[in-house]
């Protein structure tokens, strides 16, 4: 039997819905990537309908333990090895399933509960995103130790496919509100690689279930005024003609105009944290009109 004793360093947090397509091709490629990093995937399926649960079921039903060797055969199915070169310092796979559909940002909040990892990252399903490009943010948080928080940019001059003007707008506009509201410089708020520390995560207390959640990490992490935050440019590789984007684009932008004018409930406890289950929200004034009167909280050290 494969060892799980040794401790993972990098936890990708991997939400799913209706990937039945591509999840395969996505977790071979995740776990090629950085083969010297032990890896712990966390895939977080949120009730899909399309075949994604049966396929998950199916193939990693039974993968617990550490593997060093994966494959996809012509009909998708995955095969795991626990020998070989492929990936040195190995994988390991927990799998989650929802009961019902309850959004992105649900299933990430499900993924963080389970994170084992120093470093946590957030990898959709769905082939927009590289994994490559995490060997531009890894070694800032472990190796160069200049950031506790690493922000991938569609927008850095790195190969990406060109979005529609209207995407593109949308994304702009957001961003910009909330550089204003937070006093950042960030590019790509809605982008999905944010990569932190396991201090960062702790001192998070998410409640947004849906596409809100991109912008409640980032005010929660901002709002902290102690974590250092770098931005990279990545590459991507937009899904324009699947069903549903459009729409999920519309619920996106109005959750994140929410979010922009919201203001997570009172900190408790001896390091200003507050507990995730009596997490809530309080509505009021954006956050550049109330960082008048409130002073910066204390960070714990890192």
């Amino acid at each position: 039997m494969p060892n799980l004793e040794r401790a993972a360093a990098l936890s990708v947090v991997m939400p799913v819905y209706n990937e039945v397509r591509t999840i395969g091709q996505v977790l071979v490629e995740v776990t090629k990537v950085l083969p010297g990093v032990p890896k712990q995937i966390i895939i977080v399926d949120d009730y899909s309908s399309d075949g994604t649960s049966a396929w998950l079921r199916r193939n990693l039903a039974h993968a617990a333990g550490v593997w060093r060797g994966i494959y996809l055969d012509g009909d998708g199915e995955l095969h795991l090895s626990a020998a070989g070169l492929q990936n040195t310092a190995g994988f390991w796979f927990t799998v989650l399933f929802h009961d019902c559909n309850r959004g992105k940002g649900a299933a990430v909040r499900t993924g963080f509960a389970h994170v084992s990892g120093d470093v946590i990252v957030i990898q959709d399903a769905d082939l927009e995103y590289d994994p490559n490009d995490w060997s531009l943010m890894l070694p800032l948080i472990v190796d160069r130790k200049v950031a506790d928080v690493v922000y991938g940019s569609r927008f850095y001059g790195r190969p990406h496919h060109s979005l529609y003007n209207h995407h593109y707008i949308g994304n702009r506009v957001i961003s910009i509100l909330f550089n204003i509201l937070y006093d950042q410089m960030l590019s790509d708020i809605e982008v999905c690689y944010k990569m932190f520390t396991k201090e960062v995560l702790k001192d998070l207390a998410l409640t947004s279930d849906g596409f809100g959640f991109e912008i409640e990490i980032s005010a929660q992490i901002t709002r902290a005024r102690c974590w250092r935050i770098y931005e990279i440019g990545i590459s991507y590789s937009a899904v324009l003609t699947r069903k549903g984007r459009r729409s999920a684009g519309w619920m996106g932008s109005r959750h994140s105009y929410i979010c922009l004018y919201s203001e997570p409930g009172r900190y408790a406890g001896p390091h200003g944290r507050r507990a995730r289950e009596n997490a809530h929200f309080v509505w009021g004034p954006p956050f550049w009109v109330r960082s008048r009167l409130n002073p910066v909280r204390w960070c714990p050290s890192r």
